[in-house]
């Protein structure tokens, strides 16, 4: 349910056209990668700037492939999501979670467990942001960032009404907005990382911001 802080948002912001459960809707694992090879690549690219070396990393609404570049040591990758089969397959988490944050904000992890937090073009489908991005503010110690990217490709029944309403720079101030009133985040930055390869490829663009110390 929405609060008074979460204002400007209203309930029909977070309306989709297809509202069964999302549990029923993502029992099918769907082994596909969403966006193309090179904004994948864009992705890594990212990461490999953003995310500290030897971490504890959360990937949240995980899938079966994670993205992480090869090359960037890492503590232990965690995964969230709604598919187990989807995460069973990722070589990249040494564990996983099968959670829905539409249903449950609520994270199922202890406070300041996690060194960094990614969310790889799903941002769209969140229907409860401001508690999740909250949620994970209380999960990622002082300092860490979480990185928020997403592109032009979706499942539009299930991305909230407001996100299809948007255009890519609209829907960047969005997510923005999203770390803004969840409160708890430094730093809250846009960029455009779309490949620029002179072909056409899926674009990329990333918000992250850096989780505040807890008072």
């Amino acid at each position: 349910m929405l609060a008074v802080s979460d204002a400007p948002f209203l309930p029909e912001h977070f309306q989709r056209q297809d509202e069964r459960e999302d549990a029923a809707y993502y029992v099918a694992p769907r082994l596909m990668t969403h966006i193309d090879e090179a904004a994948i690549d864009a992705v890594r690219g990212l990461y490999a700037e953003l995310l500290p070396e030897d971490g504890v990393i959360l990937d949240m609404m995980s899938s079966w492939k994670s993205h992480f570049p090869e090359e960037l040591p890492r503590e232990r990758t965690v995964g969230l999501g709604m598919n187990e089969v989807e995460m069973r397959e990722n070589e990249q988490l040494d564990d996983y979670v099968v959670h829905d944050v539409n249903a449950e904000p609520r994270l199922p992890f202890e406070d300041a467990e996690f060194d960094a937090g990614v969310m790889t073009v799903s941002v769209q489908y969140l229907t409860q942001p401001i508690p999740v991005f909250r949620e994970l503010r209380r999960v990622l110690r002082p300092g860490a960032p979480f990185i928020v990217t997403f592109s032009n490709r979706i499942f539009p029944e299930k991305a909230v009404a407001i996100w299809l309403a948007c255009n890519a720079e609209e829907r960047s101030r969005l997510v923005g907005a999203y770390f803004h009133y969840a409160q708890g985040w430094d730093g809250i930055t846009a960029k455009d990382r779309s490949p620029n390869m002179g072909v056409p490829t899926d674009p990329l663009y990333t918000v992250w911001a850096r989780a505040t110390a807890t008072t």
